[in-house]
């Protein structure tokens, strides 16, 4: 059962909501140990991109800072562990289990690691911490020893989100995303393609809804909390717009993409298309809707699928649901852009050990790893060559299609990350509400954005 880590975003708050009734798809899988020198790793361990770290790159102790991944059994975290001390025998992982609530497990951190401590020496965190940790000098820029090379190994998109100030501080482990899920069933009734743009699913969801085959349109996660920054970075990436400059030192939301995103946000509610209760949706209730029938279309993260086919989640819908990528806005590339969500590994600068730490970090991104992840445990790999691979793709729906979609980060490039993003759901979810004027409120988010990022601490 996949209970991950809640989190001010992403599907980690989602995973709680409905976890007791999610059900990894777990799949039997023989890493095979590899040696010391494996190439399943982008980056021999002990390439010279590593001789300036202190320590031993082939032995030693660390320590490993992780919530849990699941709570099915084997623990993902112990199934990889044994994999790694198997490839370097000489190199002994000892693990933390890290608090399952995102807000305490970075306050924590924050605590240990400004205080000097030496362990953790390699800490899992959240896709949104980059800026935060590197600002602050609580994280070490990985591409200070890591070459070009290892990092052209993610998927598009997944660097770029874990970057600050032209430095690289996480290393992806795995990923999330947002997919658009649909009720194969009832546009077949309906004589309806998937749609592939934002204006074709908002007639779609009406037609399906109007002729009474379904309670709900389109359902999403509107309510005032991260998981509404989410979804508004979908329509804006989609439309071509951006919160920030290139810079992070300024607002960008007085673009004409911007406006056309949050206008078609509002426009969802207003046309029928979704529910006015919407604004009130986080992950559960989207996810509740669309299982128990009571929708034809949801954006949800890679979850959804298995959840949706889950009799006991409690879930009416097996064996109905398809997923895509989520739409795009005509003449914009398709498909759409899918917000990232997902974990980083970072190393604690007081790690008295940053030769092993990058052992197991560049061992975590090869392809053992990343397959033990995607076909034992159905997490989304962040390595190009794993989410191709024939293997990965037949584990189910989701993970066949996640090489065709474009991601996008949240504007966490920026140490106030925490202030923007609140300034964007705040004042999106007034919108939808109906409290302001879809311009009106992108002006109200760019002034406190503004007033964000000129300032600074966590």
């Amino acid at each position: 059962m996949k209970i991950l880590p809640t989190s001010r975003g992403g599907r980690r708050s989602a995973r709680v909501a409905v976890a007791c009734a999610a059900v990894a798809l777990v799949a039997a899988c023989s890493s095979g140990g590899s040696s010391s020198g494996s190439s399943s790793s982008p980056g021999a361990a002990g390439s010279s991109a590593s001789s300036g770290a202190s320590g031993n790159a082939t032995s030693g102790s660390i320590t490993w800072w992780a919530s849990p991944i699941t709570t099915t059994s084997p623990d993902p975290r112990t199934v990889l562990i044994g994999a790694f001390e198997q490839a370097y025998p000489n190199i002994k992982v000892n693990l933390q289990s890290a608090p399952t609530d995102t807000d305490t497990n970075r306050a924590s951190l924050i605590t240990t690691i400004s205080g000097g401590a030496s362990s953790p020496d390699v800490f899992m965190g959240d896709v949104i911490w980059p800026a935060q940790f590197g600002k602050a000098g609580l994280a070490v820029p990985l591409s200070q020893y890591l070459p070009a090379s290892y990092w052209a190994t993610f998927a598009p998109g997944l660097v770029q989100g874990a970057t600050y100030n032209g430095q690289v501080y996480g290393s992806p482990l795995f990923e999330d995303q947002g997919f658009l899920y649909y009720r194969k069933d009832l546009l077949a009734k309906e004589h309806l393609a998937v749609p592939t743009t934002w204006p074709e699913l908002e007639a779609d969801a009406v037609k399906i809804k109007n002729a009474g085959l379904a309670k709900y349109g389109y359902v999403w996660q509107g309510a005032s909390y991260e998981g509404l920054t989410c979804n508004f970075m979908e329509y804006l990436g989609s439309a071509g717009g951006s919160v920030l400059n290139s810079g992070m030192t300024a607002s960008t939301l007085s673009s004409p993409a911007a406006v056309q995103a949050a206008t078609f946000m509002r426009s969802l509610i207003t046309s029928g298309a979704s529910p006015g209760a919407v604004t009130t949706f986080q992950e559960g209730q989207a996810m509740s809707a669309f299982a128990t029938g009571q929708a034809a279309f949801l954006r949800n993260w890679d979850y959804g699928y298995s959840y949706s086919q889950t009799k006991s989640s409690p879930s009416s819908v097996v064996g109905d649901v398809g997923v895509s990528p989520l739409p795009s806005f005509p003449g914009q590339p398709s498909p759409g852009t899918s917000n990232i969500g997902g974990w980083n590994l970072y190393i604690n600068p007081h790690s008295k050990n940053i030769a092993a730490d990058l052992t197991f970090i560049k061992w975590m991104a090869g392809t053992d790893a990343q397959t033990i992840l995607a076909t034992q445990f159905s997490e989304i790999p962040t390595t190009t060559a794993v989410r191709d691979s024939a293997a990965v793709k037949a584990k189910n729906p989701v993970l066949a299609i996640v090489g065709q979609t474009r991601l996008i980060p949240r504007p966490a490039g920026t140490a106030a990350y925490a202030k923007v993003s609140q300034a964007i759901y705040t004042n999106i979810n007034s919108m939808l509400s109906g409290g302001a004027s879809p311009s009106g409120a992108l002006s109200a988010a760019a002034s406190q954005i503004n007033s964000a990022v000129s300032s600074s601490g966590l």
